[in-house]
């Protein structure tokens, strides 16, 4: 598709303004020929809009959409451009790409791997949070809570039926997200899956698994005792997990801890244990209010029109917008933009007043569980920097296509695709996850690298810190390393070269 001899040449054009972020030269290309948003290479067949939701040109992501790009194409290795940003951590495009309603739930042809395993393998809890929050209603958390232990409305089983298959997809060997994130020692994102309904009793399969150095038939706090990170086990102990599970191999997650040098963990791991479990609450990450803005910005978009009115009420965050919508409860305004750049970046301790998952407003910091459309709202004032409606309608958000709204028919008419069911792809293929970094190498060929501190997704947070603080976090945290020897050729003998060929481009 888009890879004639006429507009190959103007195609790669695109793509290089793509890859490095050239808005002038993207913008000369659409408008000469908007059919050039759908070109794909000829290699990869990765899409300019692949190349600019890895390199996280946001405002080039949405340029593509506004032209007609799909936004859930896939390359050669079914990756679509939502996986690409979650692998790098750019979730300004996660969030572009929700708003044009990217399908959130398809899995790559390599392993099965959603845009949530993308995420969870190399930490980004900001795009965890905006994956699922299409899944995640904007009512109080102890409402999401007790539906979970089977006491809540019929409302809210929908919803959550679905978060849980989504949060606990299987990957290639039955690895899900928390899997992943446990073995990475990311405890920010360890702590939003199980407030999301992770399962903490999941299992890989018996069969086929990819980390066969842990063993089939493993749990998430296997794996954590793999990564080696203290607060990991910690909160997965606290949560329900059992010391005393067996894999397929026989072992516990002790006898998995001391394979890979773990001994920190041997006090907690132990099945007679009296370790005392801190006490863990809600993440940080929730954001109960996102999806009511996310559903306001898809409808109406995100541009607000000026008027003559003497009575007109600005945004009080950036004074700039006409407010659109107003906090649920204290009634404030604030324009969608605004209101969702606060719901998709807070971190916000649980302890402060206010609901667990609610976010302060910004002028009396009454907590926020969700947004309401002002009445004065019209879809007039949507000329669109940023056209909300082309997109394949999302199943959590189903569209009347027979009547579409007359002002966004042709665009839907231009973009709407046939969806696949992501449950028909098998979860166990060819190929596992090739950008997990183990933990630590057990060989003898020597000394292995010196551990460095992870960087983590907290603000406030010193770059520089004594050496004495450094050794007390090793201690805590457990080290920790990028790639090693032994890891890079574990990997990289089982990963798939189709993944290496796609990538390859994106990186060149």
């Amino acid at each position: 598709m888009g890879n004639s001899f006429g507009c190959s040449a103007s195609g790669e054009r695109l793509v290089s303004a793509a890859r490095d972020g050239d808005l002038v030269e993207a913008k000369m290309l659409l408008d000469c020929n908007p059919c050039l948003a759908k070109y794909s290479t000829f290699g990869g067949l990765n899409s300019p809009l692949h190349f600019a939701a890895a390199k996280g040109h946001n405002e080039i992501v949405a340029l593509l959409l506004e032209n007609g790009a799909d936004v859930n194409s896939r390359n050669y290795c079914g990756q679509t451009a939502l996986m690409q940003a979650c692998r790098y951590g750019h979730w300004e495009v996660v969030q572009t790409l929700l708003l044009f309603r990217c399908n959130v739930t398809r899995a790559d042809y390599l392993s099965g791997r959603t845009a949530l395993h993308f995420a969870a393998v190399s930490g980004h809890v900001r795009c965890i949070r905006l994956v699922v929050a299409d899944f995640v209603p904007s009512v109080p958390y102890e409402a999401i809570c007790a539906q979970a232990d089977g006491d809540g409305a019929d409302g809210l089983n929908v919803k959550n039926s679905a978060l849980s298959k989504f949060v606990n997809k299987a990957a290639d060997g039955g690895i899900t997200a928390l899997h992943m994130a446990g073995l990475n020692g990311y405890f920010d994102c360890v702590q939003l899956l199980l407030d999301l309904n992770a399962n903490i009793a999941s299992v890989t399969f018996h069969y086929g698994t990819s980390m066969d150095l842990i063993g089939a038939g493993s749990t998430p706090l296997h794996y954590a005792a793999c990564g080696g990170n203290l607060k990991c086990c910690q909160i997965l102990l606290a949560r329900g997990a059992s010391r005393t599970t067996l894999n397929c191999n026989g072992w516990l997650p002790l006898d998995v801890a001391r394979m890979w040098g773990r001994h920190w963990l041997e006090p907690l791991l132990a099945p007679n244990s009296n370790s005392t479990m801190p006490t863990f609450p809600p993440s940080n990450y929730l954001s109960l209010p996102l999806l009511s803005v996310l559903n306001i910005a898809r409808e109406s978009g995100l541009q607000s029109s000026s008027t003559s009115s003497d009575e007109i009420d600005f945004c009080a965050v950036c004074l700039e917008r006409v407010c659109s919508i107003a906090a649920e409860g204290c009634g404030h305004g604030l324009c969608v933009r605004c209101a969702l750049y606060l719901c998709s970046t807070s971190y916000l301790p649980s302890e402060r007043p206010g609901p667990a998952g609610s976010i302060p407003c910004p002028l009396c910091r009454h907590g926020i569980i969700s947004f309401i459309k002002l009445p004065g709202s019209t879809a007039k004032e949507n000329k669109l920097h940023m056209s909300l409606g082309l997109c394949t309608p999302c199943m959590l958000h189903p569209r009347n296509l027979d009547h579409p709204s007359p002002a966004h028919a042709p665009e839907i008419r231009k973009n709407r695709v046939a969806s696949v069911p992501s449950d028909l792809l098998c979860p166990v293929t060819c190929s596992p996850f090739p950008s997990v970094a183990i933990p630590l190498c057990t060989c003898n060929d020597g000394p292995c690298p010196s551990f460095e501190p992870r960087d983590v997704e907290t603000q406030g947070e010193s770059p520089h810190r004594s050496q004495a603080t450094m050794v007390d976090q090793d201690k805590i945290e457990g080290p920790r390393l990028e790639r090693t020897s032994c890891s890079s050729m574990f990997w990289g003998r089982r990963s798939c070269s189709r993944e290496h060929q796609c990538n390859s481009e994106i990186n060149t």
